[in-house]
């Protein structure tokens, strides 16, 4: 069409020019002259105009030729571009035929490879069922053989023994009754002792409860601490000459330092913890000054003495906000700090009143008291061991006599701290349950060495009395050793058999060993069938 429009304005170009030289021409054969020089002026006018219609005739259709050439070039040019264009599209589209003949083709490959992975499942699932078969079989005709045997060995029983089988199972229950009769009765009293005691088993339970529900680490302490030392002449420098330097060290901190063929430390000992920590820390400032004389050592020994009472009152503030009880005296909270280096039978003081404070909290919360109230009794109680060897009486005395006297107003708190020994008459139930918290974390398993070293002794006394029996292979004591788990050889015991094994270890624990409240027994006996496919 652009080719068509571009010819047309050319052929339009062309009529224009030559009408233009026409009109010429006719202007120029105008009546208007006259005479016979006008005449001949206008002949060369009109020749001229005639020249000027020819060059404006062959200049148009000079101009009309161009337009057509580049008309036919911009055509071919379109031409040409609208082919690329179709090419393209069609290079597409071929590349997108290609792309999905690509996919069909895995699709069908996929397709193959499942249909060839369902035929061998349903080869490998027709063996196995073949196996089965065959073994159903076996095991069939095995059950029949062994009856057969059974009725042929009944029989002969029957004929040895003359009895028939309802006369002796009546002989063997005859038997197992008298057998049981003694433990029937034992256990009818204990189940009436059971009954007697239900308040006492609602208190053990809500015992257990707190116990349960809260766990605290142990540590123990020891009355020395050792100090190490670059080099063993660091030793020399710390007695110093004719041993002032020990004198005066020992004289600022009141310890012991022993200093002997040990190589690489230094020992401080003494009966006060805070006295040989605050050696300790100091001993362990001056060797790393290097500045070990007299003067020096009494000023290292107040600065670590004034930075021992901030950590002892850091200490105590710690306690109070993990018991969350209100922020007590600060005499009280330096008390509780103190704790910290005091231990009971390798209990530490300060770690057994938070556990205390945590457990009657918890008690009170089971009884629907004053949780917050029965753990500040709880911290407070052993606060007088803080002092109990600066002043005279027991701690629950002393330490009633120094909460009253910095400010603590609470009738509870007090009677707690001065009845939970039964040094008084206890007439509040916060006493009780503190005296029953004291009790649960100074006698649980790993609070004191000695109790310790007892529980894990019975535990494996307990384990080995299990283990002594035929047929057992494992025994595991559980539930703080309330409860014995005995795992018995399947092949060499059957059910019955795991009854009587359950009886006997029960019976062996009553008789060879001393222990609080009852011990639950439970045989385990299973039976396990393994086969590998090939």
């Amino acid at each position: 069409m652009e080719t068509l429009e571009v010819v047309g304005i050319a052929v339009g170009a062309l009529v224009v020019g030559a009408g233009g030289a026409y009109a010429a021409v006719r202007l120029g054969r105008s009546p208007t002259a006259g005479s016979a020089i006008d005449s001949s002026r206008a002949q060369d006018e009109i020749r001229q105009a005639e020249a000027r219609g020819q060059e404006l005739v062959e200049k148009s259709r000079r101009d009309a030729e161009q337009i057509v050439r580049e008309a036919e070039l911009r055509a071919r040019d379109e031409a040409f571009r609208r082919r690329e264009e179709a090419n393209r599209e069609l290079e597409t589209q071929r590349n997108e035929v290609r792309e999905l003949e690509r996919r069909v083709e895995k699709r069908e490959d996929a397709a193959e490879q499942r249909h060839k992975e369902l035929a061998r499942k349903e080869r490998h699932q027709d063996a196995i069922q073949k196996k089965l078969s065959e073994r159903k079989e076996l095991l069939e005709k095995k059950s029949t053989q062994l009856e057969e045997l059974i009725t042929e060995e009944t029989k002969k029983l029957h004929d040895i023994t003359g009895l028939s089988r309802d006369d002796a199972q009546r002989m063997l229950l005859e038997k197992i009754e008298r057998e049981l009769a003694e433990e029937l009765a034992a256990r009818i009293r204990q189940h009436e002792d059971r009954i007697k005691q239900t308040a006492e088993a609602k208190a053990r339970e809500i015992l257990a409860t707190s116990i349960q529900r809260y766990a605290s680490e142990h540590t123990a302490s020891s009355t020395v601490s050792t100090v190490d030392i670059p080099s063993d002449d660091m030793k020399g420098r710390i007695i110093g000459r004719e041993g002032r330097n020990i004198r005066t060290f020992e004289k600022c901190t009141g310890v012991d330092v022993i200093v002997d063929d040990t190589p690489g430390v230094v020992i401080v000992s003494a009966f006060d913890n805070i006295r040989r920590e605050t050696a300790r820390l100091a001993l362990t400032k001056l060797i790393l000054d290097g500045r070990i004389h007299p003067t020096r050592i009494e000023e290292v020994v107040a600065e670590t003495q004034q930075e021992m009472e901030r950590h002892i009152m850091e200490l105590g503030k710690t306690a109070v906000l993990d018991a969350d009880v209100p922020m007590p005296h600060e005499k009280i909270v330096h008390l509780l700090g103190r704790l910290r280096f005091r231990t009971s039978y390798s209990q530490n003081v300060l770690q057994h009143s938070v556990e205390v404070a945590h457990l009657c909290g918890l008690m009170a919360s089971e009884l629907g008291l004053q949780p917050q109230l029965a753990r500040r009794c709880g911290l407070l109680h052993d606060v007088g061991k803080a002092a109990d060897h600066e002043m005279e009486g027991g701690h629950p005395k002393i330490g009633a006599e120094l909460a009253r006297r910095y400010g603590e107003t609470s009738k509870e708190v007090l009677h707690a701290i001065a009845g939970h020994h039964d040094d008084v008459t206890v007439d509040n139930i916060y006493t009780v349950l503190v005296s029953a918290a004291d009790a649960i974390s100074a006698s649980r398993p790993g609070a004191r060495r000695e109790t310790l070293e007892k529980y894990v002794k019975r535990l494996e006394l307990l384990e080995a009395v299990a283990c002594g029996f035929p047929g057992v292979e494992q025994a595991f004591a559980i539930q703080a050793g309330r409860e014995l788990r005995v795992i018995a050889n399947s092949s060499r015991t059957s059910d019955a058999d795991a009854v009587k094994i359950c009886r006997d270890i029960a019976r062996a624990i009553e008789q060879q060993l001393d222990y609080p409240g009852e011990i639950k027994v439970t045989v385990i006996r299973e039976s396990r069938s393994v086969e590998v496919a090939k």
